[in-house]
């Protein structure tokens, strides 16, 4: 187990001093930017299915997909906003993407912050890390492809699972153990919902329930139209896709399970700032300032580019932030890649018989 250094505590307490003004989330903008979003995800799929052209279907397609996936991604806001930084932002939350799109806020709250614990970060424990740069080279594209399974595994979950588990609770705490999770770590194992979170838990947990048996009954009778079913899939698909691209590139996924320091955490996770231009599609609403997130996680996303800004201008390079950007997702995969191979022939050099 490494020890926690003085370095590593002064990253962290620079850190805090120098962004300490910028914490304070601002209502307005959280609001503004969920509501534009669902309004032009909506809309994107409503002319995806409708526009009379294949072209204008396919714009509105991409729209559409990009704007959902900004719209799911404020469910990493949710599990970090206090109820009073941005008073009913949960449930707006909920109601506008979380139950329509399958993505309650369940699935990450309770999930998301031992991500952040400092003990469980890039171990076992951690529900959000795997160990890819030990892996094969394989792994890497496999791992981002079967996120294009998401819509089915989400209608499995809510439309099939949890009726079972109404009927058996004894299978319940399998559902709530291993279906439960917005998370990428296959030994990961979610502890049940006590007191307020069970009360929440249950009222998402119905309602997803309901409009997932809802939408697959329609579809059956053939109310709701094939062409409705596959762009629906179609959006939930690219969504995943999208994410998992995203996430492929927020780690550098070269730990193997053991405990890190605060900085190790810090240099292993990846900011994609500008002048970089297409995160703002793939990495949206803060996510594109991954390593800083994990360097102070209660800065509001609206903030996150002025500190990143702040801290490049104002720390000394003793610290090594800077260390914590890539100038693209391109730069990140040839890192990941690289460290896979240099893993492979070294492990094939140390075991290779002498002559």
């Amino acid at each position: 187990m490494t020890t926690h250094a003085a370095p590593d505590r002064n990253l962290v307490a620079q850190a805090h001093k120098l962004c300490s003004d910028l914490l304070t989330a601002r209502p307005a903008i959280y609001w503004t930017d969920l509501i534009l979003t669902a309004l032009v995800a909506y809309a994107g799929f409503a002319g995806a299915v409708l526009f009379p052209e294949l072209w204008m279907r396919a714009i509105a397609f991409v729209v559409s997909a990009l704007a959902f996936y900004r719209g799911v991604s404020f469910i990493h806001e949710v599990s970090h906003l206090r109820a009073q930084d941005v008073p009913g932002f949960k449930a707006g939350y909920n109601a506008l993407i979380g139950v329509p799109f399958l993505t309650p806020s369940l699935m990450y709250e309770g999930v998301h912050n031992l991500h952040h614990a400092k003990t469980r970060y890039g171990t076992v424990q951690d529900p959000e890390y795997m160990p890819l740069g030990h892996g094969r080279i394989w792994q890497v594209p496999l791992f981002v492809l079967v996120a294009g399974l998401a819509p089915f595994g989400l209608l499995i979950r809510f439309g099939i699972l949890s009726p079972i588990a109404a009927i058996f609770p004894p299978f319940r705490r399998t559902v709530v153990e291993r279906f439960s999770a917005l998370a990428i770590n296959p030994l990961f194992r979610r502890e049940m919902p006590t007191g307020s979170q069970l009360k929440l838990w249950l009222w998402l947990e119905s309602l997803c329930a309901l409009w997932a048996m809802t939408f697959l009954a329609l579809v059956f009778a053939g109310v709701i139209t094939e062409t409705v079913f596959w762009t629906g899939i179609g959006l939930g698909a690219a969504v995943g896709l999208v994410n998992q691209l995203r996430t492929l590139v927020a780690h550098h996924w070269e730990n193997e399970g053991e405990e890190m320091t605060p900085t190790e955490q810090f240099l292993d996770t990846v900011n994609v700032p500008p002048p970089a231009t297409l995160p703002m599609l793939w990495a949206p609403v803060g996510l594109r300032y991954h390593a800083l997130h994990h360097l102070l996680p209660r800065l509001p996303y609206h903030n996150l580019g002025a500190a990143h800004a702040r801290l490049m201008a104002e720390l000394p390079e003793s610290a090594r932030y800077g260390e914590g950007s890539a100038r693209g997702f391109w730069e990140v995969v040839a890192r990941l890649i690289g460290f896979i191979r240099n893993r492979r022939s070294a492990s094939e050099t140390k075991i290779a018989p002498a002559e």
